[in-house]
């Protein structure tokens, strides 16, 4: 025992001793280092690097690729090879990484595990072996305020035997991002955006869009509208969805317009959501009157990601693009006449309106700017269609017009199945014939059929409908009548201000004619009291 004890003081002895040396070499190291740059300036430091990296890289038998989280041409959005990377290496990471970094999505139950900072995990392709290291570079001195380029940069770098680099390059990154985006379509989570104001996209973290997880229940089978239409539309969007070849065969952009009109309540909204969800796009809910000016619709545009539906709903009620063209020249002169009142103009269109031009919006459906990004749809949403410039909903820019109408029985059916459960009834007669007697709106008909307590059962949500119907039908009736009293009244009472006109004509033509009389007369009495004598006088 006395042995052993001695031979383990002996070797912690030499331990210790051993640390003490390496500890001395280390501050002997960092004493010259402190030295060399302090005597050495930056210009000579880099130098020095410069060609002892060259040396190395001689002997050097691997390969370094680095990937930075941010390119210098766009230095507010990440990269999107430096994305791909890691969705790819967080598929691996978990399983061979042993620090990981824990990411839960908003309103996902699920946890995202990636590398962390520091550390590297290995990949084999074909046989090869590469190895993957995360990292992030740290300034050394912070500023107050900084923009991305004094910040953290975080990057990956791959790192490979030299002699495997013609495939790491040609064939191994193409698969890794093929197989980030892949693995972005499997698990990404729809999107519904929409857009800040111009006035907030200044510095370097600036946001265009803002968004949140698009969960909308709709679609075209909970859509109450009539079967043909339906299927109709549902065919028009398979196809395009898969007509990417034929877009680029006739030289067109692979986008397409939708123009969705009908009265408030009959499923606009619903129909874009149900679009979303069938063609798993992302939506981007464009505000018009939140837009500066034609430049920033045009930055608005780039930031959209394909695979998505561009909506401007209510357009009629976004801008005044309806009549700019018409009513430009009678605005101009009324300026000119008024320089006051067009400086007050300026000033206030300059603070808070926007100065997006119909024919801006135009490009922005189908002229050069709209051939940034691809499968793409573009509805617009109106309660008036009669309003709009035919040149906005032309086909080519609109290609498909679609009517959303009132409920019609087909309609009912659906939204009977949705909120009741029911395939038929014994009222269902009767809601057919109100239906096609009364205009209602899909929305109010769901309304009536939504049990709006635990006593009500789907005959007490019929009767309720079937109630509302007859209300409708009886207050349809009666403004029809007040209409037709209020049409004759004034039809009544332009008539009698035609015959007062017509009577003031004909008193105003016998007032000339008799003034014309004793006119008239009174030069035949001049006449005669000018003659004297058989001479007139004047």
């Amino acid at each position: 025992m006395n042995r052993k004890t001695s031979s383990r003081i002996k070797k912690k002895r030499k331990m210790m001793g051993d640390m003490t040396q390496l500890g001395s070499l280390m501050a002997a190291v960092m004493f010259v280092w402190a030295i060399f740059r302090q005597l050495f300036p930056e210009e000579f430091q880099r130098d020095v690097r410069k060609y002892v990296n060259k040396v190395v890289s001689y002997v050097y038998p691997y390969v370094e690729i680095t990937f930075h989280e941010y390119q210098a041409d766009s230095w507010s959005k990440r990269s999107k090879a430096f994305v791909s990377i890691e969705r790819y290496l967080s598929t691996n990471s978990s399983n061979r990484a042993k620090r990981l970094k824990a990411n839960v999505v908003k309103d996902c139950e699920s946890v995202v595990l990636s590398m962390d900072d520091y550390e590297e995990v290995t990949d084999e392709f074909r046989g090869i072996k590469i190895w993957w290291t995360s990292s992030k570079s740290i300034p050394q001195q912070r500023a107050f305020f900084s923009y991305r380029g004094e910040e953290e940069k975080r990057y990956y770098r791959l790192t490979c035997q030299r002699e495997h680099r013609d495939i790491i390059t040609k064939v191994y990154l193409q698969h890794v991002l093929d197989e980030g985006k892949a693995i972005a379509v499997k698990t990404r989570q729809r999107k519904l955006y929409t857009n800040n104001k111009s006035e907030n996209w200044s510095g370097y973290k600036r946001n265009m869009w803002s968004h949140i997880i698009f969960e909308h229940p709709s679609t075209f089978d909970t859509l109450a509208m009539d079967p043909k239409k339906k299927k109709e539309i549902l065919d028009d969007l398979m196809m395009f969805s898969k007509s990417k070849d034929y877009y680029k065969k006739v030289g067109k952009s692979w986008k397409r317009g939708y123009l969705l009109y009908g009265p408030p309540g009959t499923g606009k909204s619903s129909m874009i959501a149900a679009m979303a969800n069938l063609l798993e796009y992302d939506i981007y809910d464009l505000e018009l009157t939140s837009v500066k000016d034609n430049t920033d619709l045009r930055k608005l545009l780039i930031e959209t990601s394909s695979k998505s539906i561009i909506v401007i709903e209510d357009i009629d009620c976004s801008l005044d693009l309806t009549g700019q063209r018409k009513e430009k020249k009678e605005e101009s002169k009324e300026e000119e006449k008024d320089p006051v009142r067009k400086k007050v103009e300026e000033e206030k269109d300059k603070n808070t309106g926007s100065e997006v031009t119909l024919s801006e919006l135009l490009n922005f459906i189908d002229g050069l700017w709209s051939a940034c990004g691809s499968e793409r749809l573009i509805v617009f949403t109106t309660n008036f269609v009669e309003k709009l410039d035919p040149a906005l909903i032309r086909r080519g820019r609109m290609d498909k017009h679609i009517e959303l109408s009132y409920c019609c029985f087909e309609s009912f059916k659906v939204l009977a199945k949705n909120y009741l459960d029911l395939e038929s009834h014994d009222l269902f007669s009767t809601i057919s014939r109100l239906l096609e007697e009364t205009k209602m709106t899909p929305a109010d008909v769901a309304e009536n059929l939504m049990p709006k307590s635990f006593e009500e059962n789907a005959e007490s949500c019929l009767n309720k409908l079937i109630q509302s119907l007859e209300n409708a039908e009886e207050e349809a009736r009666l403004k029809s009548v007040v209409d037709a009293r209020i049409k004759a009244e004034e039809e009544a009472a332009k008539k009698i201000e035609e015959n007062g006109e017509k009577v003031q004509e004909t008193d105003a033509k016998l007032g000339d004619g008799e003034g014309k009389k004793s006119n008239q007369d009174t030069e035949i009495v001049q006449v005669g009291d000018g003659k004297e004598n058989g001479v007139l006088t004047a």
